[in-house]
């Protein structure tokens, strides 16, 4: 975007004959510095991925670093016991796993986020703001949760109030976000090795000094009496834990969208790449918990059930044969750094969430950067509440919304696109869409609302542990069913002239000068304007407040028809 104001977007387009009418409309200094706003509303252009496969998976995965899954395995295996934890962490990893592979390859192939995927998978433009708030609550509970392990870190190493130390876990991560994805490309890239070694050495000194450590940890019964052998109870209740990660997809879907296209020549180490940065993710992360409640069971004896779940007393534990004295500061410092690297990506994609939900709502936009202080301030909140001490039920209520909207976006992809019941391709522009559709708002909110009925115990104990598998079920069925009972019909407003299915071009690289802000930007941004008479990009027609939606309403006349490229079905 051009730089021509230094306050909020201005000058929303008024209904008139042509682009005439209404005077241009400027942006904020910071909302029209792409180098920071990383395309934040809109699709990611190809001129602006520059990245190679391998850099943006790398980015990707560095953001996976987090040491939640450590707290979060532990938590299953202690409360469940060996066993049912373990068919818990495997079963929950592949359904997520098999939920992304559909999603992440979206994300890459359309140069869209989460959000704007969901918009076009069955939501509609006001139906995903919803979900960008599912997404936003994911990103600042997990910061929450992730500083309060960095925290706990500092503590033990420095003395460090944990109070304080959420106060420096918050603000350490913002010079870095505010910069966006070049920033967060570097972080990631640097601080690899430090967590590569830091998550390994553990392991290895274990291996050694206790190799019978974990022949017992296989028959641990847990610390509440589940015992070691397996329980459905315990099974489902240590699935949905464990699910209430699958929204993790949203934040690899942050960086999958600045994927180059896939051509002849990268489409092997394109779809790798896809595959180990979007669902793959969930491999490392299925080990990270199983590792995690490893470590945690090698030191129960001697630092106790409490400090056992947090993160850093393990680390020393297992790094003490072998560093002595210096397992404290090695333990900490490789605690530190895979906070930084997981609440940089937290912060960021909270920041790219509620950009979205509050364009729509106010339709302005001032910048992505200025929400990365509203998702911090909830995250520190949440910390200095101890959210930490109410780990498992806290996740366990969270996964059951969080399935719901994400198995209902799978559904769409991969169930009603290939059956025709929705467009072949993901329209994401507000002058296409139906406020609210049905088929996948329709179908996370009954799965949903059901799912936390059944984990409150309204439909017995078993219901309860399997809250989020009615979720998921659900979600997959009705999505398709309702797509199917309604025809289609609220997925498209009108017919799409400029990127949907019909007349072809060969560049998709081609620009339109958008008429409200006069600046050019690629096809799949851009939408036919009946007000304007001419092309408009999705940002400025998302924070259009008086056009009244006409072009959804009946076909216009001077509605401009731009040349419309080839799309490729999903």
């Amino acid at each position: 975007m051009t730089d021509t104001a230094d306050t909020a977007d201005t000058t929303a387009a008024t209904p008139g004959p042509g682009p005439a009418s209404a005077p241009r409309r400027s942006y904020a200094k910071l909302a029209a510095d792409e180098s920071r706003e990383d395309y934040s509303l809109r699709y990611a252009p190809h001129a602006f991925r520059r990245w190679s496969p391998a850099t943006v998976a790398g980015t990707a995965l560095g953001g996976i670093a987090y040491l939640a899954d450590f707290a979060i395995g532990a938590s299953i295996v202690f409360a469940y016991g060996f066993t049912s934890g373990l068919a818990a962490i495997l079963t929950a990893a592949a359904v997520i796993f098999l939920t992304g592979i559909p999603i992440a390859r979206a994300c890459a192939t359309y140069g869209l986020d989460m959000d704007l995927v969901t918009r076009g998978a069955g939501f509609g433009y006001f139906g995903s703001t919803l979900t960008s708030l599912i997404y936003a609550s994911f990103t600042f509970i997990f910061f929450a949760l992730e500083g309060s392990i960095m925290a706990q870190a500092m503590h033990q190493a420095m003395g460090l109030p944990v109070e304080i130390g959420y106060l420096v876990t918050t603000l350490i991560v913002i010079p870095i976000v505010f910069k966006g994805m070049g920033a967060l490309a570097k972080v990631q890239a640097w601080t690899q090795p430090v967590w590569l070694i830091g998550l390994v050495l553990p392991f290895l000194v274990l291996a050694f000094q206790a190799p019978a450590a974990w022949g017992a940890f296989t028959h641990f019964g847990g610390t509440e009496g589940a015992g070691a052998g397996f329980s459905w109870t315990g099974f489902g209740f240590g699935t949905g834990i464990a699910l209430s990660l699958i929204a993790q997809i949203g934040e690899q879907a942050d960086y999958l969208r600045f994927m180059p296209a896939k051509t002849a020549a990268n489409s092997r180490t394109w779809k790798t790449a896809v595959l180990a940065a979007g669902p793959g993710w969930v491999i490392i992360g299925a080990a990270k918990q199983l590792g995690g409640a490893f470590l945690a069971f090698a030191a129960l004896e001697t630092v106790g059930k409490t400090h056992a779940l947090e993160p850093i007393a393990p680390q020393i534990e297992a790094l003490r044969p072998w560093l002595g004295s210096f397992a404290l500061p090695a333990a900490a410092l490789f605690v530190i750094v895979s906070q930084v690297k997981i609440n940089v990506t937290n912060a960021y994609s909270g920041s790219l969430s509620w950009s979205n939900f509050f364009s729509r709502i106010t339709h302005r936009h001032p910048g992505r950067v200025w929400y990365i202080f509203l998702n911090l301030a909830i995250a520190l909140t949440l910390m200095e509440l101890d959210m930490f001490a109410m780990l498992g039920k806290l996740l366990g209520f969270y996964s059951n919304v969080g399935i719901a909207w994400i198995a209902a976006v799978a559904a769409d992809l991969v169930i009603n696109k290939r059956l025709g019941l929705s467009p072949p391709y993901i329209e994401f522009k507000r002058a296409y869409l139906y406020a609210v559709n049905p088929a996948g708002f329709g179908a996370m909110a009954i799965a949903s609302t059901v799912s936390i009925l059944a984990f409150f115990g309204l439909f017995g104990t078993y219901a309860e542990a399997f809250s989020t598998f009615i979720a998921a079920g659900l979600a997959l069925a009705l999505c398709p069913l309702i797509a199917w009972a309604t025809g289609g019909k609220y997925y498209l407003a009108r017919p799409n002239t400029v990127t949907g299915p019909g007349a072809e071009v060969e560049d998709i690289t081609a620009t339109h000068t958008c008429s409200v802000c006069e600046t050019a930007y690629e096809l799949p941004d851009i939408a036919d304007c009946p007000v304007r008479s001419g092309p408009i990009c999705s940002l400025c027609c998302s924070l259009d407040a008086t056009c009244g939606d006409v072009c959804r309403k009946a076909p216009q006349a001077g509605a401009v028809v731009l040349p419309m490229p080839t799309v490729r079905r999903f």
